[in-house]
C-alpha cells in the first residue's frame, strides 16, 4: 500500500497544480506542503480533512489504510 507522502503527491499532480497553489487552497504555506510530501511533518487533523475533501477522498485513503 502506498504512504500518505506518495498518496498527497500522486493527488496533487493529478489536478495538475502546484505546492504554492495547493498551499492557498488549504490556507497554509508552501513549506508546509513540502514538508508534507517530504516526511518532514503531518497536516492536523482538520488540515488532513480538508485535503481529503479537495481531492474527493476519504482520510483512510489519504493514510494508506484503504485503496
Amino acid at each position: 500500500m502506498k504512504n500518505y507522502l506518495e498518496r498527497l503527491n500522486e493527488l496533487r499532480k493529478s489536478k495538475q497544480i502546484s505546492q504554492k497553489e495547493l498551499a492557498n487552497i488549504l490556507g497554509t504555506t508552501n513549506s508546509s506542503i513540502c514538508d508534507w510530501e517530504c516526511g518532514r511533518a503531518q497536516p492536523d487533523l482538520k488540515t488532513l480533512i480538508n485535503i481529503a475533501k479537495y481531492f474527493e477522498v476519504t482520510t483512510d485513503y489519504l493514510l494508506g489504510l484503504c485503496e
